[in-house]
């Protein structure tokens, strides 16, 4: 995930990509069905170069790849050293041919007119200055690149990704989100988007939402929650007794979710496409 060097660059770097790295199981069954949404914008006949956006351990990035086949490209850029070297480690043991950045898309001097798609799936929330970050995709991508992003829509309609932190709130004091901040949800606004998008040289914009099941298994549950999001953040200073006063709690706050073997929720999410039409790439 890409992220602002200093906030989220710092989490991404340490503890919360180390999580990912180990979870990156867990995580790539859990968001299986997103992964169509963004193979589906790269036709195997063309385009031949795809950048992955925040592409994590790598999953989206691999998956292109094999949709290209041997005649293009799959790259993939990350401000987590962790991350992105987990997926190459992974794209050399799959025997993919995929490249990876470590980098923060939002700046990263990425050579000019390359790529004719960019793809991310839950990768570009987090950017310190949107309008430049697109803006330098932009400049990335060819004439009439295609754009698809897969974003989250607004917490209401999420309820599963707020669940720790609403049951562990009673409990102890986790980080609260910032509205309208670089995070999970700062792209919850489609209209928003659509702005950020056409300020930064992006046209034939189209944002519609998607309902996607996502599934992990129970017995993940648990290290699930205690590893990513903001309630992690505070259980590793706590001691064990009330450390596991909270991790009950939260656990019980998840059943609703839970379907014997399965935890099973709905991601509630906005699918973006957008064109870079010629002469329309931004300063």
């Amino acid at each position: 995930m890409d992220a602002t060097p200093g906030t989220y660059g710092d989490r991404w770097n340490g503890p919360g990509g180390h999580a990912w790295v180990d979870l990156q199981p867990v995580l790539d069954g859990m968001f299986r069905h997103l992964v169509p949404y963004l193979t589906e914008a790269v036709p195997a006949e063309q385009p031949r170069r795809v950048l992955d956006v925040g592409c994590g351990t790598g999953g989206v990035t691999l998956a292109v790849a094999r949709r290209l086949g041997p005649a293009g490209h799959s790259v993939g850029v990350d401000i987590s050293e962790p991350l992105v070297a987990a997926a190459g480690e992974r794209a050399e043991r799959e025997g993919v041919p995929a490249s990876f950045i470590h980098a923060d898309a939002q700046d990263h001097p990425f050579e000019p007119a390359v790529f004719d798609a960019v793809v991310s799936r839950f990768g570009v929330m987090f950017f310190g200055d949107s309008v430049e970050a697109f803006g330098n995709l932009r400049r990335a991508a060819t004439d009439d690149a295609r754009l698809r992003l897969v974003v989250w829509r607004d917490a209401e309609e999420n309820p599963f990704m707020t669940t720790a932190e609403r049951a562990a709130a009673p409990l102890v004091d986790v980080p609260p989100r910032s509205a309208g901040q670089p995070g999970q949800f700062a792209f919850a606004d489609r209209d928003k988007v659509g702005r950020i998008l056409a300020e930064s040289g992006w046209s034939g914009i189209d944002i519609r939402p998607a309902d996607v099941e996502c599934v992990l298994p129970e017995a993940e549950l648990e290290n699930y929650f205690t590893r990513l999001g903001p309630l992690s953040q505070v259980l590793g200073d706590m001691e064990e007794g009330p450390r596991r006063e909270v991790v009950d709690t939260v656990r019980a706050a998840f059943d609703t979710f839970v379907h014997g073997a399965d935890v099973r929720f709905t991601a509630a999410v906005w699918v973006v496409d957008a064109r870079a039409s010629a002469g329309s790439a931004a300063p």
